[in-house]
């Protein structure tokens, strides 16, 4: 397989941006930015999301069989760069952006336009991405969506040019 045309066609797949976020059994709060997540049923609502096999969210969520997905919206690129770096906790903000507990106990960024709580059902250990499929048991509108919901996602094109993931 070509390398250069295996990395420009998967490129090719749209990406949203999301905060995930969970709380481990010792209280400590973990988060990072992800892009890969799809909604997989309806009934029950299930939702596949990967995430770096190597990660401290992994690690977190592995442990606790649950996180927040929170929705960057657009505008929201500053976010999304703070949550590529391990996650800083002061007060009631983590890396800088305000939150509270969900049900789950995982933190519900105040900032973003929407967040789904999530409990894990399986974990699909494949690769350096590991898939872990989740139901969602709680879901969070932090302010009114205008026009179409899919719209009012941040897009990981919309981090500028050169900033991709996956290829």
């Amino acid at each position: 397989m070509d390398a250069a045309s295996k990395k420009t066609a998967l490129r090719m797949i749209p990406y949203g941006l999301y905060v995930m976020t969970a709380r481990a059994a010792d209280g400590a709060l973990s988060a990072a930015t992800v892009n890969w997540v799809t909604q997989t049923a309806f009934e029950p609502p299930l939702l596949a999301v990967a995430v770096k096999a190597d990660s401290g969210i992994h690690a977190v969520v592995s442990e606790t069989g649950s996180f927040a997905l929170n929705m960057l919206g657009k505008g929201q690129q500053g976010a999304a760069f703070a949550f590529f770096k391990p996650a800083k906790v002061e007060g009631n903000t983590i890396s800088g952006e305000p939150f509270h507990p969900g049900e789950t106990g995982a933190p519900i960024l105040e900032s973003v336009p929407a967040a789904v709580e999530c409990k894990v059902v399986e974990t699909v250990a494949l690769g350096d991405h590991h898939v872990f499929v989740v139901e969602v048991v709680a879901a969070h509108l932090n302010k009114d969506i205008e026009g179409r919901p899919d719209d009012a996602i941040l897009a990981m094109r919309d981090l500028g040019e050169k900033v991709f993931y996956g290829g």
